[in-house]
């Protein structure tokens, strides 16, 4: 075996193969370059044209899957590989890759019937599922769902896994209902505390004037006379009701006399002998 004719042979393929892998590095750097200008252009033309900001970043974001798979054959296709046959294998990979990561394909499917029938839209507060994931819309991509929470965390949600559950939309009239409950004392007069509620709920700057707020009794407990009400606020200011509301009732109640009761238990002690 030669060895300088080996490494000579070496030399002369880097030689040879230098200016296409330079070239090809030049054009994935300029690629990915362009296509975050494209995309990026592209998502804000669509927002000045009316288009719905969550079909915009939808859009936008199946623009960069399909630029960024062109560019790739591209590439490709400078080290001589016939993109046909390239294509042909890459379609068969794409096949047995889909049987592998059928959830991800289902993902995928979800995230076009969000598309289609709108039961929200970015900015939209919303619930997902039956464990209380609560949080504002950020972005509803190709394959996920983005939910920004109250206290900012980014909760992350397959699009199979939001249309298989129940989706609450909050904002969805623009207008909300604050369901809230105050319990008070088998002592405690009703016509009081229901007074004390509608005048906290006058004070609150979010809460509207129509429908007017109402205090009904929910429910006879164990240990408390349980007090209904459903102020209306805008979507956007539910949580800011709800917590001005828990707090000012509260305040108003002590100052007022009225008692929010706490479960208690009697213990009768027999002595034996």
């Amino acid at each position: 075996m030669d060895i300088d004719k080996i490494t000579q042979t070496g030399i002369n393929k880097a030689i040879d193969y230098a200016p296409k892998v330079a070239l090809a590095l030049l054009t994935l750097i300029v690629g990915f370059w362009v296509i975050k200008y494209l995309v990026n252009y592209a998502a804000k033309a669509l927002q000045k044209s009316g288009t719905d900001l969550t079909l915009a970043n939808f859009l936008s974001s199946l623009l960069n899957i399909l630029l960024k798979v062109m560019l790739i054959l591209s590439v490709a296709s400078m080290f001589g590989v016939n993109t046909t046959s390239f294509i042909a294998i890459f379609s068969a990979l794409m096949v047995g890759i889909g049987m592998a990561l059928n959830g991800t394909l289902g993902h995928a499917a979800s995230g076009v019937m969000l598309m289609i029938f709108r039961p929200f839209k970015v900015d939209d507060l919303v619930q997902i599922g039956g464990n209380a994931t609560i949080g504002t819309v950020d972005s509803i991509n190709a394959f996920n769902t983005t939910l920004k929470t109250l206290d900012n965390k980014r909760i992350i949600i397959g699009n199979s896994n939001v249309t298989g559950n129940d989706i609450t939309n909050i904002s969805g009239q623009g207008e909300v209902g604050v369901e809230l409950t105050f319990g008070i004392g088998y002592d405690d007069n009703i016509d009081k505390a229901r007074k004390i509620i509608l005048e906290v709920g006058e004070s609150c700057p979010h809460i509207l004037s129509t429908p007017p707020q109402g205090v009904v009794v929910a429910n006879l407990g164990d240990s408390s006379v349980d007090l209904a009400t459903r102020p209306f606020c805008k979507s956007e200011h539910y949580w800011d009701v709800m917590f001005y509301m828990q707090e000012n009732v509260k305040e108003a109640f002590d100052a007022n006399g009225v008692g929010i009761p706490y479960p208690t238990m009697d213990l009768n002690v027999s002595k034996v002998g």
